[in-house]
């Protein structure tokens, strides 16, 4: 007999495809691999789609069916129990419209750490360094070029890092391998064997003492702009800031004038406040250094998030729930909080 209930992928599978297809003796799989968001809330209603019990959000799902907001998430079948994200953040996914409809979430945490970890790192050496600027003369065949200027050393600076979760302290590990020093600030101190050795500060004595600040929040509605005119008017003089969480997180209007002024040293950015966008006084600074998302571009972290995503709906077909459910909803019934990889 076949499965009763149904799996939808919104999207590809690139490295886990026979995981994927493996679950085909536990539910029937449907895969939406293209289309618009139009086209997808009109399929909804297809009788096909009338036993989805969980769907899979691949890492452009977003480009296939626009966010998961409040409209989608009313339009999908009534069958639909689960969603699970590949991606560690999910600000494109209505957490409080899911709730209200019974629908657990869950995310990609764990895996991405030490991709984004190591990410965090290049551009903190990077910016230290002023690296963008060198880097751009000797493409021009200008050798060191008429701006090169000497950078700085990461040994003994403070390193401040506002969201001290997983990524947080995968950067702070690999921070003291270079003989930074490590402050943090939480909504909420750590247990001290999380800590890793860094000290607990508030969010204003984050801002007023270190050298340089590390973003690795999520991003909602509290965390939205966070770091705009007033926080940059807290900083030392000098400041480095690397953002690969979420780009809206800083207010890039504010990060170019603190950098034009001189507050902001330098930048290393990954992520931006209107992706695939960049603010042009970001573009054309020589001192900042850009990457167009690249945190967990790698095929081994990639295979990860893929295998956890799968782990999650397992666990669900298994009947014991989410694996990596989303910390807003860890009040709802059924799920787990941790990872098996």
């Amino acid at each position: 007999m076949a499965p009763s209930r149904a799996i939808l992928l919104i999207g590809k599978i690139t490295h886990a495809r026979k995981e994927w297809e493996a679950l085909a003796s536990q539910a029937e799989l449907k895969e939406y691999p293209s289309g618009s968001r139009p086209d997808f809330l009109t399929t909804l209603h297809s009788p096909a789609y009338s036993t989805i019990h969980a769907i899979y959000r691949s890492n452009d799902s977003t480009s296939l069916t626009g966010p998961f907001d409040a409209a989608l998430i009313t339009a999908l079948p009534a069958s639909v129990r689960y969603i699970t994200h590949n991606g560690a953040g999910y600000d494109n996914i209505d957490i409080p419209a899911c709730t209200a409809r019974g629908i657990q979430v869950s995310s990609t945490p764990i895996a991405v750490d030490g991709a984004t970890a190591d990410t965090a790192m290049f551009l903190i050496l990077g910016a230290l360094r002023r690296i963008s600027r060198p880097m751009g003369s000797l493409r021009r065949g200008e050798w060191r070029g008429k701006g090169y200027g000497l950078g700085h050393d990461p040994k003994d600076k403070v390193l401040g890092i506002l969201g001290m979760g997983g990524i947080g302290q995968a950067v702070a590990h690999r921070a003291r391998a270079f003989g930074m020093s490590i402050q943090y600030h939480n909504r909420n101190r750590l247990p001290e064997d999380k800590e890793l050795g860094a000290r607990y500060v508030s969010f204003e004595e984050l801002l007023r003492t270190s050298d340089v600040l590390s973003l690795n929040l999520a991003l909602n509605a509290s965390t939205r702009h966070i770091i705009s005119t007033p926080q940059f008017a807290l900083m030392k003089p000098g400041v480095v800031v690397v953002n690969t969480a979420r780009g809206p997180i800083i207010e890039e209007a504010a990060l170019v004038a603190a950098l034009e002024s001189g507050k902001v040293f330098s930048a290393g950015l990954d992520v931006f406040e209107d992706e695939p966008r960049i603010h042009e006084g970001l573009v054309g600074n020589a001192d900042v250094v850009l990457l167009p998302h690249l945190g967990t571009a790698t095929w081994e972290t990639q295979r990860a998030m893929e295998v956890l995503v799968l782990e999650n709906l397992r666990g669900v077909l298994e009947g014991r729930g989410l694996v990596t459910r989303v910390p807003e909803q860890r009040g709802m019934e059924g799920g787990g909080e941790r990872a098996v990889l």
